[in-house]
């Protein structure tokens, strides 16, 4: 059953999707309210979820407008999506708040927009809509149609998860970041999206987001609320090496590229193979050997690798986890690989160029080297001591 929530209003304890109808509102009875007529649409096309509405219930604005600005700010963060629909006109809906709200919107990638074709002083807002992928449609039969389609079945939250919007909250990335404070024993109270990169022709995927929380420490009886939480997919890396009767004389495979938060020496990050996958479900092993094969040139049956473990790369700063796998090469593999020095490997689509190099471990570990960084040390060192 669709559950309506006017201003003022709090929404339900339980959310399995929401929606927020957001553009120009009537000033006087003489002027339109299209939100009646969205309403009897969503009604008609048997939505079942919570509708953020930002006028009285009553039609009674005696509350203030600052109580106004902070509830609609409130929903607008917790809302699935937020229909833009626009039937601007200039002198009794000029929908010049709307403007501002949907500046800060459209990128989020909750955003419809929706306009009917007459409507003035809309090319602005919808040249940056299809910048940013948004669906643009222009009937609100259509608008409405179309994000009750993009919300599926929705996802079951409660309390704080509510407040992580339904395109985060289904990632694999999101989850594992919850089920592990859950599995601690732990509740979100709290969660506020602070930014996203989407990436994707349609920028579809979201790749990294950044989330303000509010965490209940059960263990300690307190909240941490001061702290954001960044996640992206979680990677598979392959430490493919060569061992030594001495360690340190052992021969390790590393991709040499440009990453622009490099601060080393040369301004190129040397690091084991590895990398994500967009394909939901696929095995670990599959992703590890496609991704040496895709940076290195050197293909190896998946069976072949040996799982080492998984970790947190930089616990204080992202919450997506490495997956390490080992692979003993032979003499005449490691020479084949040395021999790919200065060859471009890498996805050409995805601007990825690396280059092969191989390392001595005890050069790797010199302390007046910065060729690797700490957590590649860490992978490197786990899988040679083994």
């Amino acid at each position: 059953m669709m559950q309506v929530v006017y201003a003022r209003e709090s929404p339900p304890e339980e959310i399995t999707k929401s929606i927020f109808l957001a553009g120009p509102s009537p000033r006087d009875d003489s002027h339109l309210n299209w939100r009646v007529e969205a309403l009897e649409i969503l009604q008609r096309i048997g939505y079942d979820g919570v509708v953020f509405i930002p006028l009285p219930r009553d039609g009674n604005w005696s509350h203030s407008y600052d109580s106004q600005v902070i509830w609609e700010s409130t929903y607008l963060h917790m809302a699935d999506l937020i229909v833009f629909w626009i039937p601007r006109d200039l002198h009794a809906l000029p929908a010049f708040t709307t403007n501002v709200e949907f500046g800060w919107w459209f990128s989020s990638g909750k955003a419809t927009l929706g306009f009917p074709v007459h409507a003035p002083k809309m090319r602005y807002l919808e040249h940056h809509a299809k910048d940013e992928c948004v669906s643009i449609f222009y009937t609100l039969e259509d608008t409405l149609q179309g994000v009750v389609q993009k919300l599926g079945d929705g996802s079951l939250r409660v309390g704080g998860q509510r407040e992580v919007p339904l395109y985060i909250w289904k990632t694999n990335h999101f989850q594992a970041w919850h089920r592990a404070q859950v599995g601690a024993g732990n509740r979100l109270d709290g969660a506020k999206v602070v930014w996203t990169f989407r990436v994707g022709p349609q920028k579809n995927f979201v790749f990294f987001w950044a989330i303000h929380v509010d965490v209940y420490i059960a263990n300690e009886d307190r909240h941490k609320t001061n702290e954001v939480v960044i996640s992206r997919p979680d990677i598979a890396t392959i430490v493919a090496y060569r061992p030594a009767p001495d360690v340190l004389d052992s021969q390790v495979v590393l991709i040499r590229e440009f990453r622009s938060p490099a601060t080393t020496d040369d301004g190129f990050i040397r690091e084991v193979p590895g990398g994500s996958s967009w394909k939901p479900g696929e095995n670990p092993f599959v992703t590890a050997a496609h991704e040496l094969a895709e940076e290195t040139g050197f293909s190896v049956e998946a069976s072949r690798l040996r799982f080492v473990g998984a970790r947190q790369v930089a616990g204080t700063l992202s919450a997506h986890k490495a997956h390490v796998f080992a692979c003993e090469v032979t003499d005449e593999e490691l020479e084949s690989l040395r021999q790919q020095k200065g060859v471009a490997h890498g996805v050409v689509e995805d601007t990825e160029r690396t280059y092969v190099e191989v390392h001595r471990l005890g050069d790797l570990i010199d302390s007046r080297s910065n060729a690797v960084d700490w957590s590649m040390l860490g992978m490197i060192l786990t899988v040679l001591n083994q």
